[in-house]
């Protein structure tokens, strides 16, 4: 049983129940530590049912056989059939916790049984328990404040509550994309003066938030990035580099577009002026920073331009108009504002004379492109008339010898029937044959569509398991690593030939077991045939001689004498072999009397019976200060 138990208490510390190194042996478990051990595996099978149940018991006792009956109803609707009560959990009892804990730990998913058999770091363990939090308590309904019990304070905690303010953050592996190095200055400002991801939002409520929206992001990037690549990516048969490259420079030329398309045409050219070509690359070098800073326009609010012009005009005041007389600050202040409100209606006019001059320059870039379009239509209706009019001046010129000319024209005709007769027996010579190749080359590129969407198919499959490798190879490096820290922290001075001695030594003694087993059951069975053949033999043996002597004691009394002292002797020698059985079958009871009194004792009754008077006492205790209270109340 003892290794048996080592694989239970692994299994259970896998899941996150805190079992001390001391405990080596279910026998070791306490009352609390089986309620957490049930808890966990439940919470892990099934974290509906498991995440309102309590990891620890109470303080009284009441409320700890509540809790023992709600984990026995509990472990019964997941499908344990063994007697199971709130005795199990507070009177716990050596085998029937082995063999609850035996049923949890078969029932546990195929991942958790699977991450049993992975190591156990102090990160591993940590990063499970966190995930199996969390999905307990997004299995439990959302209860109001005012409808929790004290049950739910586990889970459902009423501290502070903050609002989901997102920050950016500047981390260091995010900058640096596919392909590409990083600069010396970038990783000396990362590793010196870059502040770590909990310094940089200005509040510390935003930390968790700011970081699940980056991972986010990350996340989505990546998805659309492979979802992009798998659908399009793959057609275009190019790498991943000239891909991006070509889609970066797609859109610089539709960026472009926008901007020609968003470019309004200079004066000149509306009133049909030459059109400057300048404009859309001063344009353009105004966005790439390239232009000086007296020629950038900025871009501003009303406000600011309003308050811009305003100065600048009362600069030009002051310096134009200098006072000579002395005059009293009032009245340069009622100046100042009398020629401030000029000035401010002076640019209330000149900026409505600006939208009037703009409506009527998009006005006139309108009429100007209606004008274009009208003309091009002309062109086209003048060239057709053009070719009618030459048409008919042939004709006309044709008209004074009208009889020979319809007669060259009739030769003419019939010299280009025939050569249409001749060309299409020509083209019907050519067609055939072409028609041939074109089915051939038809049939040709559906069977290389055909190869090249399979192979196109194979290259998506590749890539799913090239992407199912990946992540195999990094779960075995993750537990390659934490295989070489655990083997680093073992003991260096136990080796790994003492456990396959250790092995080799339990498998050699259950051969031996085994072979004993076969062994003494073949001889009891052939004492048992033994047996039967003595028994049969002694029954023919005595019934052959009782006939004879029979025979013989009607005519001799020494015969009778002999007949009656050999039934007595049958009948004795039965009553001694039935004594025999007897006395092996009362050896047999008095032998499992004394398993069931080492059970007893391994079942710890008597400290049971001890701890069932002290929880009755405690009860009687909190009734009777229940009853105080009624009393009092």
């Amino acid at each position: 049983m003892e290794e048996v138990d080592k694989i239970l208490i692994h299994a259970l510390k896998q899941v996150g129940t805190e079992v001390n190194e001391e405990v080596d042996s279910v026998k070791d478990f306490s009352s609390e530590l089986i309620v957490e051990a049930v808890v966990r595996c439940i919470r892990v099978i099934d974290p509906g049912l498991g995440g309102a149940l309590p990891t620890s018991l109470p303080p009284g006792m009441s409320a700890r056989f509540r809790v023992g009956m709600s984990l026995a109803q509990a472990c019964q609707e997941i499908g344990y059939k063994g007697e199971i009560g709130y005795q199990t959990f507070l009177y716990s009892n050596e085998p029937e916790i082995r063999s609850l804990l035996m049923f949890l730990v078969e029932r546990l998913p195929r991942e958790s049984a699977e991450a049993s058999d992975q190591p156990a770091g102090k990160s591993v363990v940590l990063q499970r328990a966190i995930a199996a939090a969390i999905k307990a308590q997004l299995a439990v309904p959302w209860l109001p404040p005012n409808c929790r019990l004290p049950l739910h304070g586990e889970t459902q905690n009423s501290g502070a509550l903050h609002s989901f303010h997102v920050q950016p953050l500047s981390l260091p592996y995010c900058t640096k994309g596919p392909g590409k190095k990083q600069l010396k200055e970038v990783t000396d400002y990362q590793r010196d003066i870059l502040p770590p991801v909990t310094a940089q939002p200005s509040h510390h409520a935003s930390v968790v938030a700011s970081i699940l929206e980056q991972h986010t992001a990350e996340l989505s990037a990546a998805q659309e990035w492979d979802s992009e690549w798998n659908s399009q990516g793959l057609v275009s048969r190019l790498t991943p580099q000239e891909y991006r490259s070509r889609k970066l420079n797609r859109l610089r030329k539709r960026a472009e577009e926008q901007l020609r398309s968003a470019a309004l045409p200079s004066p000149e050219s509306a009133f049909g002026g030459p059109r400057s070509t300048s404009d859309l690359s001063d344009l353009l070098q105004a966005f790439r920073g390239s232009t000086p800073p007296d020629h950038i326009l900025t871009k501003g609010s009303h406000f600011t331009h309003t308050q811009k012009f305003t100065f600048t005009q009362e600069a030009a005041a002051v310096t134009s108009s200098v006072p000579t007389g002395r005059q009293s600050e009032g009245d340069v202040q009622l100046c100042q504002q009398e020629e401030l409100a000029s000035l401010q209606q002076q640019f209330q006019q000149l900026c409505s004379e600006v939208d009037q001059l703009t409506a009527e320059i998009k006005h006139m870039g309108v009429t100007n492109t209606q004008v274009l379009d009208e003309l091009k239509q002309r062109e086209l209706v003048n060239s057709e008339e053009e070719e009618r009019m030459q048409v008919k001046k042939k004709t006309i010129d044709l008209l004074p010898d009208a009889d020979n000319n319809l007669v060259k024209f009739q030769a003419l005709v019939e010299a280009s029937a025939k050569r249409v007769l001749h060309l299409a027996s020509q083209w019907e010579k050519h067609r055939a044959p072409l028609i041939d190749e074109h089915r051939t080359l038809k049939e040709i590129c559906s069977n290389q569509e055909l190869e090249s969407s399979r192979k196109l198919s194979e290259i998506k499959t590749l890539h799913d398991k090239i992407r199912v490798s990946t992540e195999e190879a990094k779960k075995k490096e993750e537990i390659y690593k934490q295989l070489v820290t655990e083997l680093e922290n073992l003991p260096q001075d136990v080796s790994r030939s003492a456990y396959t001695q250790r092995i080799l030594e339990i498998v050699s003694n259950i051969k031996k077991q085994k072979e004993e087993i076969t062994k003494i059951l073949s001889d009891t069975k052939e004492l048992q045939k033994e047996i039967n053949n003595l028994t049969g033999k002694l029954d023919r043996t005595f019934a052959v001689t009782d006939e004879l002597v029979f025979k013989d004691a009607k005519k001799d009394e020494a015969v009778r004498k002999s007949y009656k002292y050999l039934a007595a002797l049958h009948e004795n020698c039965n009553h001694l072999i039935q004594t025999i059985e007897d006395t092996g079958t009362i050896l047999r009871e008095i032998r499992d009397l004394e398993e069931q009194i080492e059970t007893e004792h391994g079942n710890k009754t008597v400290a049971n019976l001890e701890r069932i008077l002290d929880d009755y006492k405690a009860i009687r205790q909190e009734n009777c200060a229940l009853a105080a209270k009624v009393r009092e109340g």
